[in-house]
């Protein structure tokens, strides 16, 4: 039976799921099919395909439901374990400390939601709101190398600005934390694979 979720708590089997692409393959994977039927629907090569499953089936993602020859090849239908997988926040803190991976940024982004969350149920009960600021755009980089330059120059402005307000010794002062963060613009209804998502 397919369970709802599945809690990762493992830095290993993390890794594995933050593969680019394969989130977007269990969920193509509810119900039961093979790397065939799966290349066919999503247009992606099987050979690609066959790798990630092997690699997700491997860490427990995925269950083998049968096995039926199909010529002189046996085809293996799989099945996600879960509608759902949800990563452990304190396993993404061990899955990498690089700033310029997927990771790392999860790992910050889960570190605020549970702090953010913290902090509003402790102002609930005082009656108080949470002093918060947010700022949100889009950028359209010519290349990787205007992302690099960006990333300097937003890395120094930033490290200007804390130094010019950040004040140790303010008497009643309040610590406050920045997290800035860059990552390439989705929109959250597409729910195609697009094969240069897989590697």
């Amino acid at each position: 039976m397919l369970a709802t979720l599945q809690i990762v708590q493992s830095p290993e089997k993390a890794g594995v799921l933050l593969q680019p692409g394969r989130l977007r393959l269990l969920e193509q994977l509810t119900e039961p099919d093979s790397a065939a039927g799966l290349a066919r629907r999503l247009g992606v090569p099987r050979q690609k395909l066959n790798y990630h499953l092997r690699e997700l089936e491997r860490e427990g993602f995925l269950e083998l439901i049968e096995e039926r020859r199909k010529g002189n090849c046996m085809e293996r239908v799989v099945r996600a374990v879960a509608r759902e997988f949800l990563i452990a926040p304190q396993t993404y803190d061990r899955v990498t400390a690089d700033r310029f991976s997927a990771a790392y940024l999860a790992s910050t982004a889960a570190r605020m939601i549970r702090g953010l969350a913290s902090l509003c149920i402790r102002a609930r009960r005082a009656g108080k709101r949470v002093a918060t600021l947010t700022l949100e755009t889009e950028i359209r980089f010519a290349s990787a190398e205007s992302r690099a330059a960006f990333a300097e120059e937003m890395t120094a402005s930033i490290a200007h600005l804390a130094a010019k307000y950040h004040n140790e010794r303010a008497e009643g002062g309040r610590r406050f934390r920045l997290l800035s963060a860059v990552y390439p613009a989705v929109r959250l209804e597409e729910t195609a694979i697009e094969s240069a998502n897989l590697e």
